[in-house]
């Protein structure tokens, strides 16, 4: 066996999706912070995420996590999240998967009943409380970033349907929620490929026409992700399909979607804080989502306000929730990613 590059992994998935979590072989990403580490990875070390990502040593849904030295002080570990979409912001079901990995695997002092373990992610300080029993992860409640609304009652020009209702809103990443049935498409496995490819025409045509950016990080824009809510769906409990970019669903209920809906529904009167809210993926698993804080977003104004229900305009400071989503995962493997540099697809392949 030749070997130019080894990488060092602990596999797990959270509520069904994967998390690869990368513990060696990449080395310090050049950076002062996470997000600049981010860019800093989008530009020079792409090529390690395809070769981690990709087929044939991962699959067209494949998720991951990178471990890092943290570049604050407050933080235990820094991570750059990776995908087959790109290189994230912040994932919410990767973040659990890095927790349980950290706990389970003696990366950190675990301590019973609660670790508390404090991440340095591209968005922000993310913090995870981690329920150990008997050295085991049984859970891990995410304190995420501050999420928001970012529009609502928004329309978006979309063949073959015409003029689609959506709402805007943050989690750590953008989200385009959309009603399913206003599409004409039943919530049904079997239904998944209409889903799919509606989800990713509202994606492409939200970008075109009305593509967000983060008031306060201009790196942080794009729709990469589609919640389309299934019939019956309220601020109790809601189950969806989440089209994510390029073409995948979310197996898991989706940490920072589960963020953005919460944020969402808040926005709406539909949610208050401290409240329990049961989201549902696609495959029937769940995370718990609750909101404990609302703020302005860095007591700045926004500009051109934040639309809401009745087409009038809100304050100019942005309104903020933050999130805790409890969900769990389970570790699957551990794994040595070899690369040969004679091996055909260096940077995987796409299918």
């Amino acid at each position: 066996m030749r070997s130019s590059r080894v990488f060092h992994a602990v596999d797990s998935h959270t509520e069904g999706m994967p998390t690869r979590v990368i513990t060696g072989g990449v080395g310090v990403v050049p950076g002062a912070t996470m997000s600049d580490r981010r860019r800093y990875f989008i530009e020079h070390l792409d090529h390690i995420r395809k070769f981690l990502m990709n087929e044939p040593r991962g699959h067209a849904a494949m998720s991951g996590a990178i471990l890092q030295p943290p570049t604050r002080p407050d933080a235990d570990y820094g991570v750059l999240y990776i995908e087959t979409s790109g290189c994230l912001p912040m994932c919410g079901h990767g973040t659990i998967g890095v927790a349980t990995v950290l706990v389970e695997t003696g990366m950190v002092e675990v301590t019973e009943p609660v670790t508390t373990i404090r991440l340095d992610t591209p968005a922000g300080l993310v913090v995870a409380q981690v329920r150990v029993t008997d050295g085991a992860a049984k859970s891990v409640v995410l304190r995420n970033v501050p999420s928001f609304a970012l529009g609502l009652d928004r329309t978006v020009r979309v063949e073959p349907w015409g003029d689609i209702p959506y709402d805007l809103a943050f989690g750590g990443n953008f989200y385009a929620i959309v009603q399913l049935d206003k599409l004409g498409i039943p919530f049904a496995r079997t239904e998944k490929q209409r889903i799919l490819d509606a989800g990713l025409a509202i994606m492409a045509a939200v970008n075109d026409q009305d593509r967000p950016v983060h008031p306060l990080d201009a790196e942080i824009s794009g729709c990469h992700h589609v919640y389309l809510a299934a019939p019956g769906s309220d601020a109790r409990h809601s189950r969806h399909a989440m089209v994510i970019h390029p073409g995948m669903f979310d197996r898991s209920p989706c940490g920072t979607g589960t963020s953005a809906r919460m944020a969402q529904l808040h926005a709406r009167g539909e949610l208050a804080l401290d409240t329990d809210f049961d989201n549902e993926s696609f495959i029937g698993t769940h995370f718990t989502g609750r909101l404990i804080e609302e703020s302005v977003l860095g007591g700045q104004d926004v500009p051109g306000g934040q639309d809401v229900p009745g087409g009038q305009e809100a304050p100019r400071g942005l309104t903020t929730v933050i999130p805790t989503i409890e969900g769990r995962a389970w570790i699957t493997g551990t794994a040595q990613y070899h690369y040969d540099p004679d091996d055909p697809f260096p940077e995987g392949f796409e299918l």
